[in-house]
């Protein structure tokens, strides 16, 4: 009975909780997804360190070369960066100023109207002088801010980082050919043009600029070269704008103080002068209807600023001839009497004389009423008949109306003597003027 307790006592102590030596061990749900999360943790601490580390590394590598590796074997792009920030004598520019005012959708022209370059020039003796390297540049055109730069000198980074780009939901704000290749020293600019104004930045002004194009491998520094500030306006702007000078077949609201759908525009349309050309006739048959036309609303000094910038106008070199009952006079284009053929006889100049003046009103005034019933004929023809007529009559009276595309006065010429003429004037109304202004009576 003993040995069989001693079996029984021996079972009970195996099947013990505490006899942890023959228990399996089996790990939990919980741990297991423990260990899986932080393993995934790992994984993403390592792959955001790696570009950071990758970085660091690079940085101070680049860092050890440069003081280790001489300047001119370093080519990596910071580095190559770094050497172009040093001084240079290399500059760009551009060959003349641009014509303003500037508008959106005009071409950008120089201020003689002609197209504008960029030249490289090189100043290492203190002086601007055109010069041109052995191989093509690659530039490109570029917008800048009015206020920049502040200082005489600046860095590239400072030059990029006062760009300006379009406003959001615009056009690129410089169209045109923005990208362009300098060959011995130039570089034409073609149909470059603004697409919005200038209004909506704080100096509100632009600049043209040009730079070296990005990613060109130049081994020299070349500097940034830019225009003078200016405004760009709206091209609606441009509707309105005076034209200097006018042309004859300009609307009349072109000339200085006649706005356009103003008082004075609306009283010349409503009595049938439209353009310059209209203007100027009347003002030399008839001034006084003229003035009675503007009204009191123009006074002596808003005339005298309207006459003046009418009188720059280019007369052309059309001729008229208007021929009656043994009568032929020319007129050119404003109505002024270049010569006269009556009976046979032909009155050039120093024999205008021989006719009267009230007869030489009545022709300029019925060749003026019948305008588009003149025959036109070319000025060069009119010089060959004539001869030196005109060069001569010049020298006689001392003035310089007559030639073709020169300025003139307000006044028509007969005996060689400036006079004025209006329908309520009679023959001995009819006052020569000695200094040749326009007398008002």
């Amino acid at each position: 009975m003993a040995a069989k307790r001693f079996h029984h006592d021996s079972d009970q102590d195996t099947n013990k909780p505490g006899d942890k030596r023959m228990r399996p061990t089996r790990p939990s749900f919980a741990s297991v997804i423990g260990e899986v999360v932080m393993v995934k943790n790992l994984q993403n601490l390592f792959s955001g360190l790696e570009p950071l580390l990758r970085r660091v590394v690079n940085e101070e590598v680049e860092r050890a070369m440069r003081h280790c590796v001489p300047r001119s074997i370093t080519r990596s792009p910071s580095l190559r960066i770094q050497a172009m920030e040093q001084p240079s004598s290399y500059e760009l520019m551009f060959n003349k100023n641009l014509s303003p005012p500037i508008f959106t959708g005009s071409k950008i022209m120089g201020n003689d109207g002609s197209p504008i370059q960029v030249v490289l020039t090189d100043k290492s003796d203190g002086q601007m002088v055109p010069t041109s390297l052995p191989y093509p540049i690659k530039l490109e055109i570029v917008v800048l801010d009015g206020d920049f730069p502040n200082k005489e000198s600046w860095t590239s980074e400072e030059f990029n980082n006062h760009i300006v780009k379009e406003r959001t939901g615009k056009r690129p704000l410089l169209t045109g050919e923005l990208n362009l290749t300098m060959r011995d020293g130039i570089a034409p600019i073609g149909d470059i043009e603004f697409t919005d104004n200038s209004s909506w930045i704080r100096s509100r002004k632009f600049r043209v600029a040009v730079r070296v194009a990005p990613g060109s491998n130049q081994s020299v520094r070349i500097r940034e070269g830019m225009t003078e500030a200016f405004v760009v306006r709206d091209h609606r702007g441009e509707l309105y704008k005076k034209h200097h000078p006018p042309m004859l077949h300009d609307e009349v609201w072109r000339l200085e103080k006649i706005g356009k759908d103003g008082a004075f525009h609306k009283k010349l349309t409503k009595e049938g002068i439209s353009s310059v050309q209209d203007f100027l006739k009347l003002s030399v048959v008839d001034p006084h209807k003229l003035r009675k036309i503007l009204g009191v609303g123009m006074s002596e000094r808003m005339w005298d600023v309207t006459m003046k910038h009418a009188k720059t106008c280019d007369k052309g070199n059309k001729f008229y001839v208007y021929r009656g009952p043994n009568c032929t006079i020319f007129l050119n284009a404003i109505c002024q009497l270049i010569r006269a053929e009556i009976g046979g006889q032909s009155f050039p100049g120093r024999d205008l004389s021989n006719m009267t003046r009230g007869y030489a009103e009545k022709l300029v005034r019925e060749a003026y009423n019948r305008w588009n019933d003149l025959e036109e004929i070319d000025g060069a023809l009119l010089n060959q008949e004539a001869g030196n007529y005109i060069s001569n009559h010049n020298a006689q009276i001392g003035c310089s109306e007559w030639p073709v595309n020169a300025t003139f006065g307000t006044t028509s010429f007969i005996s060689g003597m400036p006079f004025s003429c209006s329908e309520s004037l009679s023959d001995s109304d009819i006052t020569p003027s000695v200094d040749g202004a326009a007398r008002w009576h």
